[in-house]
């Protein structure tokens, strides 16, 4: 279910790419007759564009600072294969909540098969949760703060609900979906209310 979720919208991202800009061409056309409608339509498309690349600019540098931390800190731990489970932990901090949990047990199981000692394999688990724990609670979110003007509980409520009806990469999307809907309801007069509730 995961594997063919995460298949779709790889595959989703990689038909919008590979249309290029047809569809803000197919946006502006339909926004109406009038240049003034057409060039409010391409500012809107404009926004969104920059709005997804500033949430992947925030997840590739959570990603990079779990990964070396987790591979210094294994390191030091004397984990075997160190730099292996720093890059699945970096790839995993991309799906927040679950990425993390499933690092922690996994890594918590690798410890204990090769040091076969319960303690060392909850310091090498805590190590794990620990750098994913300040990445997801401070570093992320004062990142986002700082690239969108989207409030916490927005936040919150949008990972529950997109969460729920896609699983693990609703986990993913649902920040920048978040960003894209509070950016459109900012430029439509009827929906600032909207826009209102989930702005700062």
């Amino acid at each position: 279910m995961l594997v063919s979720q995460f298949f779709s919208v790889l595959l989703l991202v990689f038909f919008i790419l590979a249309v290029g800009p047809l569809y803000k061409r197919k946006v502006v056309r339909i926004s109406g007759p009038s240049f003034g409608r057409m060039r409010k339509a391409a500012r809107i498309m404009n926004e969104f564009h920059h709005q997804v690349r500033r949430f992947l600019f925030v997840m590739l540098l959570g990603a990079l600072f779990v990964g070396i931390l987790t591979w210094l800190a294994f390191l030091a731990l004397g984990v075997e294969q160190a730099m292996f489970w720093g890059v699945i932990a970096g790839v995993a901090s991309a799906v927040p909540y679950l990425g993390p949990f499933l690092v922690f047990i996994g890594t918590g199981i690798a410890a204990f098969i090769q040091f076969g000692e319960v303690n060392t394999a909850i310091i090498v688990a805590s190590t794990s949760l620990a750098i994913t724990s300040v990445q997801g609670y401070l570093l992320t979110p004062w990142l986002t703060s700082q690239v969108s003007t989207l409030n916490p509980v927005a936040i919150f409520v949008g990972l529950l609900f997109w969460g729920w009806l896609w699983g693990p990469v609703g986990l993913i999307i649902a920040t920048p979906i978040l960003m894209i809907l509070k950016s459109l309801c900012d430029h439509v007069v009827n929906l600032r209310p909207v826009g209102e509730l989930l702005g700062k």
